[in-house]
């Protein structure tokens, strides 16, 4: 009994060291910031974070790229200010490891599958996968070109997505199709949903949703989604890595012409999956119509959401006008305990934004704008309407006073908002292995 006490303590003390271990998959711009975050807050021990590949001359190259970042500086001065020295050392070049601010992290250059990453032998069991390149929950872990699954066979329990889950197959229903091991979360709107016994594979979603959703909830909270008649976004996005520097042909089968042209010069029409990501952190945007756009322009981050929202007035109610909506807005950013929503009646420029800790939306209250107007409605063109009681009727034109709000939220699409998101989101989930 005594030595199988030994046992199951030495087990329980392995256990508790890997859950101090956070591993990385990918270190593109959310990858090495994701390690900045974990290396300044010190939960985790230590870092894996799997390359996938050769880089450079060695582990050196690494340790440099590590060390400097064009839009947020020195990572020495991030952490401790302007007259910070270096806080790399430590390098062991067979062991491919180094100590970063007393953090030690280890690198892995083998696997780019993720079935194949050692996840196991290297005692992870929690991974950020910040590629991007595995977003479908759906795919078998033994997908041949490689599957967010794949980590769990690999060895990890949990696997947090930087990026809204998007199914290979285009006729799937992205909510109908979901595994009940995978969920959607933004930190400060469903992340209670989140079941540690259920749940394994969990997306971050995008920037863009995180920074709508605390737009959008403030709102529904105080009006209802019922006096919602219509809603719609635009985010203009700071350049991400599918951006080119300079133009080049389009790969084959590739339709968007416009992903193809030099980000240095132009504003770029592309997509954004936010509002079916947001239906799922938010299921009544479900019952309410709505569109969004996305706009890339040549800056490295910060990016803003425009909203506009078609609200229903209540004749009998306070009118909605500018003061009502940025006094909304003004007490759920009080009420936030987390301070994930900012208000502000600042004059901002997007660089005030970047490195903003932890506000996944910054309200600039400054810019909101409404409108009312009367909404003329021809009963007779409005099918299901029975045609006997409307020839009852003195009118067949109904005015109804609908108000267009305009509401302007910033947000740091890499460190500031998401990173510190997804960050408190991975710390989060391993509170609770």
């Amino acid at each position: 009994m005594c030595f199988a006490g030994v046992k199951l303590e030495v087990k329980l003390k392995d256990k508790m060291k890997n859950r101090n271990r956070l591993g990385i998959n990918g270190f593109g711009r959310i990858g090495k910031l994701t390690a900045w975050h974990h290396i300044n807050r010190k939960q985790f021990d230590e870092l894996v974070i799997n390359l996938g590949r050769k880089v450079g001359n060695g582990i050196e190259d690494i340790a440099h790229y590590i060390e400097r970042d064009s839009t947020y500086g020195q990572l020495s001065n991030y952490l401790y200010g302007c007259n910070a020295s270096s806080v790399i050392g430590e390098i062991n070049k067979s062991e491919g490891t180094m100590v970063v601010d007393g953090i030690k992290i280890k690198f892995l250059r083998e696997a780019r599958d993720p079935a194949k990453i050692k996840w196991k032998e290297n005692g992870v069991s929690l991974v950020v996968d910040t590629t991007g390149q595995f977003l479908d929950p759906t795919q078998p872990e033994d997908d041949p070109k490689g599957s967010i699954r794949g980590h769990l066979k690999a060895g990890a329990e949990k696997v947090v997505v930087s990026a809204p889950f998007k199914l290979k197959d285009k006729g799937m229903d992205l909510k109908g199709a979901m595994p009940e091991d995978a969920i959607t979360t933004v930190m400060g709107i469903n992340d209670h949903i989140y079941d540690p016994r259920k749940h394994a594979i969990i997306s971050n979603a995008s920037c863009t949703t995180n920074c709508l959703a605390h737009m959008i909830k403030p709102v529904l909270d105080v009006l209802g989604y019922k006096k919602i008649l219509s809603a719609s976004m635009a985010t203009i996005h700071a350049a991400t890595s599918s951006q080119e520097v300079l133009d080049r042909l389009p790969g084959a089968g590739k339709s968007d012409l416009r992903k193809n042209r030099s980000i240095f010069n132009n504003i770029i029409l592309t997509s954004t999956g936010a509002a079916k990501a947001l239906a799922l952190v938010i299921p009544e945007m479900q019952k309410i119509g709505f569109i969004a756009e996305s706009v890339r322009i040549p800056t490295t981050t910060g990016s803003l959401v425009i909203l506009v929202l078609n609200i229903q007035e209540d004749i009998q109610g306070q009118q909605i006008r500018r003061d009502f909506i940025n006094n909304i807005y003004k007490q759920a950013s009080q009420d936030d305990p987390r301070g994930y929503l900012h208000y502000t009646e600042k004059q901002n420029v997007s660089c005030d934004l970047i490195g903003n800790p932890k506000a996944a939306a910054t309200i600039e209250g400054h810019e909101t704008h409404t409108r009312t107007a009367e909404v003329n409605i021809d009963l007779t063109a409005v099918p299901g309407l029975d045609q006997n009681i409307i020839a009852t009727l003195n009118t067949t034109v109904i005015h109804v006073p609908v108000t267009q709000a305009v509401i302007y939220g910033w947000y740091d699409n890499e460190m500031g908002s998401y990173v510190n998101m997804l960050g408190d989101r991975t710390v989060s989930i391993a509170d609770d292995m």
